[in-house]
C-alpha cells in the first residue's frame, strides 16, 4: 500500500496518546476483500486493555471538559483539515480494507470530515436556559454537561464517518472517547488517530481498542461503570445485545441499527430522476449501508417504463477493485455476506420472481466476493427480499395499484430507518412522508445523509440522532439549578 504519508498506516490500538501492543501479543489479519490479499496483522486487544483504554479516557475527562467550547473547537477544526488534506491516502487505506471504489471512499472521507467541522463550530454553542422561578425567591437555571467517558462501536460499512459521525459530537460536548471499530477495517480507525494526536488532542481523549473478539471487548464497555453512555451503528440483534448489557448500569445509549428501507415511486413521478435517484440509493457500496433502498415499490401504470430504464442504468454499472478508474461497485466485505446475498436471490426465484440483470456472482470463481448488480421482477410479499435487509447489490422491483396499499407495504416492517419517494402531487406528498414510520424520508431524491439534519430511526432501527443540532445532546446531561436569592 503506497501512502503519501506512510504514518497513517499504523497496526497497534491507540491507548492514551500511544501505539501499542496486547499484553498477549496476539494479532488478527485484515484483508483485501477485493482479491483476498493479506494486508496487515493488527493488535488484539482484550479487556485488560480495554479497561486501560477506559481508565485513560476517565483520567482525560475531568481536564477535556475544563477547556472552553471554542478551544476544544480548534481542535477539532484542526483534525477536520489534516483529514482534508490527506483525503487520498484515508481513502486508500479504506477502499483497500473495505472494497468500496475510491472516489466513494474519498466521498465518504469528505463527509465522515464535514462532521468534524460541523461540532467543530458547534461546541460554542452548547446553549442552557432559564426558566421563570415557581415561587418569587427563586430563579431557575437548566446547564448542560458532559456526560463522560464515551464508548463507539462502529462498522465495517462506512469505516471512517461512522467514527466522526458519533466523535467529533462527543468530543465537542467535553466527553472522551474510546473506540472499538469493526475487525474487517481497524486501518482507517488508526489513520484517524494519528490525524488526532496530531491535531492536538490530549492523551486519553481519544482511544481505539482494536480486537478479533468484539463481544468480549463489547460487553466491557457496556458494563463498566465508568463508561456513561454507549453508541453504536450495526445490526439490530447485535443491538438489542448490548442494550441489555449497558441496563444494569443504566447507561445513556443511542443506537443506529438494521433497515428496509421502501423506495416508492408514484405513477406522477419523473421517470428519469426516479432511475437516478434509485441507483443511488440501492447501489452504493454494493448494497452496503443501512439506509440503502431494500424494496423498491413502483405503481403499476409505470412499472413496465421504470423497469426497463432502471434496469438499463445497473447494466452500465462497472465492478472491479476498488482502484481501478471508472468502477463504480466494488466487492461484498466477506464470503458470509455474499452467501445471504446469494440465498435471498434463490428464495425469491424459487417462489417466482424474474432476473431482469444479474442474479450471480461475477465470473465462475466461487470465491471471488464480487455479485453482479441485479434487478429482480414480479417480486411479492412473501418473499426474504421484502422482509430481509439483503445488504447487498439486488434490488426487488414491487408492483403497486394505490396510495394506500403502498403505506401498508412500506410500514409492514420492524424497522424504521430511512424511506423515499418519487412523485410531484403536493397534497400526496404531504400525505406520504406523515404517513411513512421511518426516522428519514427522502422526497424526490435518493441521498439524505448530511451533518446538518439529524440521522437516525424509529422502531427497531433504534433510537438517537446523529449531525444536526440534535446530535450533540446525545453526549450531554440536563442539570437543573434552584436558586433561593434571598439565602
Amino acid at each position: 500500500m503506497e501512502l503519501q504519508y506512510p504514518k497513517l498506516l499504523q497496526y497497534q490500538s491507540y491507548i492514551n496518546g500511544q501505539f501499542i501492543d496486547a499484553h498477549s501479543q496476539s494479532t488478527f489479519p485484515v484483508s483485501n476483500p477485493f482479491n483476498g490479499e493479506h494486508i496487515a496483522e493488527v493488535t488484539n486487544c482484550g479487556i485488560a486493555e480495554t479497561k486501560n483504554a477506559i481508565a485513560a479516557g476517565q483520567s482525560a475527562f475531568e481536564s477535556w471538559r475544563q477547556l472552553t467550547g471554542t478551544e476544544r473547537g480548534q481542535i477539532l477544526r484542526r483534525w477536520y483539515e489534516l483529514q482534508m488534506q490527506h483525503i487520498n491516502d484515508l481513502a486508500t487505506i479504506l477502499t483497500i480494507e473495505q472494497g468500496k471504489p475510491l472516489e466513494e471512499a474519498k466521498g465518504e472521507i469528505r463527509y465522515g470530515a464535514s462532521f468534524v467541522e460541523w461540532f467543530a463550530e458547534e461546541a460554542r454553542r452548547i446553549y442552557g436556559d432559564t426558566i421563570p422561578g415557581h415561587q418569587r425567591d427563586k430563579r431557575i437555571v437548566v446547564i448542560k454537561q458532559p456526560v463522560g467517558v464515551v464508548a463507539a462501536i462502529t462498522p465495517w460499512n462506512f469505516p471512517n464517518a461512522m467514527i466522526t459521525r458519533k466523535v467529533a459530537p462527543a468530543l465537542a460536548a467535553g466527553c472522551t472517547v474510546v473506540i472499538k471499530p469493526a475487525e474487517l477495517t481497524p486501518l482507517s480507525a488508526n489513520a484517524l488517530a494519528v490525524l488526532a494526536e496530531e491535531a492536538g488532542f490530549p492523551p486519553g481523549v481519544f482511544n481505539i481498542v482494536n480486537t478479533s473478539n468484539p463481544s468480549e471487548v463489547g460487553k466491557e464497555l457496556c458494563t463498566n461503570p465508568i463508561v456513561k453512555k454507549l453508541s453504536f451503528t450495526g445490526s439490530t440483534e447485535v443491538g438489542k445485545i448490548l442494550l441489555r448489557q449497558c441496563a444494569d448500569t443504566v447507561k445513556k445509549v443511542s443506537l443506529e441499527l438494521g433497515g428496509n428501507a421502501p423506495f416508492i415511486v408514484f405513477d406522477d413521478a419523473d421517470v428519469k430522476a426516479a432511475v437516478k435517484g434509485a441507483i443511488a440509493a440501492k447501489y452504493r457500496n454494493a448494497g452496503q449501508t443501512c439506509v440503502c433502498a431494500n424494496r423498491i415499490f413502483v405503481q403499476a401504470a409505470i412499472y413496465d417504463q421504470f423497469e426497463k430504464s432502471f434496469t438499463q442504468a445497473v447494466r452500465q454499472q462497472k465492478m472491479g477493485s476498488g482502484l481501478a478508474e471508472g468502477v463504480t461497485i466494488g466487492p461484498l466485505v466477506e464470503e458470509k455476506a455474499i452467501q445471504f446475498v446469494e440465498d435471498v436471490v434463490r428464495d425469491a426465484i424459487q417462489k417466482g420472481a424474474t432476473i431482469s440483470t444479474g442474479g450471480q456472482r461475477l465470473g465462475s470463481d466461487t470465491k471471488t466476493l464480487f455479485y453482479q448488480p441485479t434487478v429482480l421482477s414480479n417480486v411479492n410479499t412473501r418473499m426474504k427480499v421484502f422482509t430481509e435487509e439483503i445488504f447487498g447489490p439486488v434490488a426487488p422491483l414491487f408492483k403497486f395499484y394505490n396510495e394506500e396499499e403502498v403505506i401498508q407495504m412500506a410500514n409492514d416492517t420492524p424497522y424504521g430507518l430511512a424511506a423515499y419517494f418519487y412523485g410531484c402531487d403536493h397534497a400526496r406528498i404531504w400525505h406520504v412522508a406523515e404517513a411513512l414510520e421511518y426516522g428519514m424520508v427522502g422526497i424526490n431524491t435518493g441521498m439524505i445523509s448530511t451533518p446538518v439534519a439529524p440521522f437516525g430511526g424509529i422502531k427497531e432501527s433504534g433510537f438517537g440522532r446523529e449531525g444536526s443540532k440534535y446530535g450533540i445532546d446525545e453526549y450531554l446531561q440536563l442539570k437543573y439549578l434552584c436558586w433561593d436569592i434571598n439565602d
